[in-house]
């Protein structure tokens, strides 16, 4: 599975990410400061990694910013991106069931690597829910 995973800045919490989607066999795909000569302005970085997703390059994101605020608002400016900012396993698992997100935003300042690696498992885990009463309102957005 091809990820998008970019951050304005290379930290300790976007090294962990990076060995975790690793040990899960994904295919990385750099954006920002993570990638050599990357526009690491989170505005770009959350437009970018947004576009990756929805041109179907990748399948999911990963944004990060200080606050994951700024990237999550970037990225859901892409239309077909639903950015999800998650700060624990139960978020991340209800953004994709109840509304199929496909970019994970979180906080540099605030996620821990063991709460990502949990908000990692609790995501891939997750499928959207088949209720029909969901589509019509992700569609809305």
């Amino acid at each position: 599975m091809k990820i998008a995973l970019g951050s304005d800045e290379a930290t300790e919490l976007t090294g962990a990410l990076e060995r975790n989607l690793r040990e899960r066999g994904c295919e990385i795909v750099f954006f920002g400061a993570l990638r050599d000569g990357g526009d690491d302005a989170w505005p770009a970085v959350g437009r970018l990694v947004g576009e990756s997703v929805a041109s179907g390059e990748c399948r999911f994101g990963i944004v990060c910013c200080w606050t994951g605020t700024g990237v999550s608002i970037a990225a859901n400016k892409v239309p077909g991106v639903r950015a999800a900012l998650c700060g624990d396993a139960a978020t991340a698992q209800g953004a994709r069931i109840w509304n199929d997100a496909n970019v994970l935003a979180l906080s540099l300042r605030a996620t821990a690597p063991a709460v990502a690696k949990e908000m990692l498992e609790a995501w891939f885990l997750a499928e959207p829910t088949s209720d029909p009463k969901y589509a019509p309102m992700i569609a809305q957005v």
